[in-house]
C-alpha cells in the first residue's frame, strides 16, 4: 500500500510528507525513513486520523522532538503522527494549558513572562509538551507529574479528558506509552518573582552545559531505586566502548553517541551495556528510551 497517497485521498487538506528522514527528526541522527509523516491540525482532525489508522491497522506513532527515541533502519511502513500544530499555549492564572506540540523552551519563556514559576526544571530539555507528559519528563528536581491537573487525550480515537491520576505517572512512565496520544495538558504553576525564576532558570542550564555532545537520545537507561545507572555503567568500565559508529560517552556513561553508524549500532550496544552490568552487578536495566518498530 502507497501509505502517502492513502493518507492524501482519505485527508486531502491534512499537512503529509512523503519518506520522513529518522536522521532529520531524532537526536540520535540514525535509522531510515517513515512512509509518511502527518500533522493534524486541530484535536478533531488527531481523532479523524487515529480512528481510520487503528480501523485499518495501519502501524503508527505518536513523535514529539524525537529526543528519547530510537527509529529503525530502512523503511517504516506506517505513518508518523507529528502533533507540532497543536501549540495553543495560554493561561488562566496560574493554571497554563499547553498543546502537545508545545516545546519545552516555548513553554519556559511563556511562564517566565508572566512571573509563573514551576517550569524551569526543563529548561534546555529537548521535548514537547506531549512526548514530556508521555515519559513524565524532568530531573530529580521535578517531573511533569509534578504539575499536570489534566490531560487531553486521543485513546483508541475517541478525545478523552484524563485527570492526574488516570496517567498513572512513574519513574520515566505514564499510561501514554501504550498507545494513548497526548493532545494538550493543563498544568499548575504558581506567581515567583522574576529573580527566583531567572535564579532557577540559570541553575538548570548551568547543570546541563557539561552533558556530552553530539548525536544522541539523552539517558539510555532510567535510575534503578538508589542507584545512578550512568555510575553503575562506569563501575563496569564501559565509558568508550563501542559497536560500529556508537559509543558509550565518557563524559556522562549513560549516554550512548553516534557519530556515523546506524540504529543497529545503537541498539546492539545498548544491548552490551545492559548484559555487561547485569553480569557485573546484578542489575537489569530499564530503558529510557522508546524505539519506533
Amino acid at each position: 500500500m502507497d501509505l502517502y497517497a492513502f493518507v492524501k485521498n482519505r485527508f486531502p487538506e491534512l499537512p503529509a510528507v512523503r519518506s520522513l528522514a529518522f536522521s532529520r527528526c531524532t537526536t540520535i541522527g540514525v535509522g531510515g525513513s517513515a512512509a509518511v509523516a502527518v500533522s493534524p491540525r486541530t484535536v478533531e482532525e488527531a481523532a479523524e486520523l487515529l480512528c481510520v489508522l487503528l480501523r485499518e491497522r495501519i502501524p503508527h506513532y505518536f513523535l514529539g522532538a524525537g529526543a528519547n527515541v530510537l527509529p529503525p533502519d530502512g523503511e517504516y511502513e506506517g505513518v508518523i503522527v507529528r502533533f507540532s500544530a497543536l501549540n495553543a499555549l495560554y493561561a488562566d492564572g496560574t493554571e497554563v494549558y499547553c498543546g502537545a506540540g508545545v516545546t519545552g523552551g516555548a513553554l519556559c519563556r511563556f511562564a517566565r513572562a508572566r512571573l509563573l514559576s514551576g517550569a524551569e526544571c526543563f529548561t534546555g530539555i529537548p521535548m514537547t509538551v506531549g512526548g514530556g507528559i508521555a515519559m513524565n519528563a524532568g530531573v530529580r528536581d521535578g517531573h511533569f507529574s509534578d504539575l499536570v491537573c489534566r490531560v487531553v487525550a486521543l485513546d483508541r480515537g475517541r478525545i478523552a479528558v484524563l485527570g492526574k491520576g488516570d496517567c498513572l505517572f512513574g519513574n520515566k512512565r505514564s499510561v501514554f506509552q501504550g498507545g494513548i496520544a497526548v493532545l494538550g495538558a493543563s498544568l499548575m504553576l504558581r506567581f515567583s518573582y522574576r529573580e527566583e525564576i531567572e535564579r532557577n532558570t540559570c541553575y538548570f542550564r548551568m547543570r546541563r552545559k557539561d552533558l556530552p555532545k553530539g548525536r544522541s537520545m539523552g539517558c539510555v537507561f532510567v535510575n534503578p531505586e538508589g542507584e545512578s545507572a550512568g555510575e553503575l555503567i562506569d563501575r563496569c568500565g564501559l565509558k568508550g566502548a563501542r559497536i560500529g559508529g556508537a559509543f558509550v560517552s565518557s563524559a556522562h556513561a549513560n549516554f550512548i553517541i553516534s557519530d556515523g553508524g546506524s540504529s543497529a549500532d545503537v541498539s546492539a550496544l545498548i544491548a552490551f551495556v545492559r548484559k555487561q552490568v547485569y553480569a557485573q552487578t546484578g542489575v537489569l536495566l530499564r530503558e529510557e528510551i522508546r524505539r519506533i518498530v
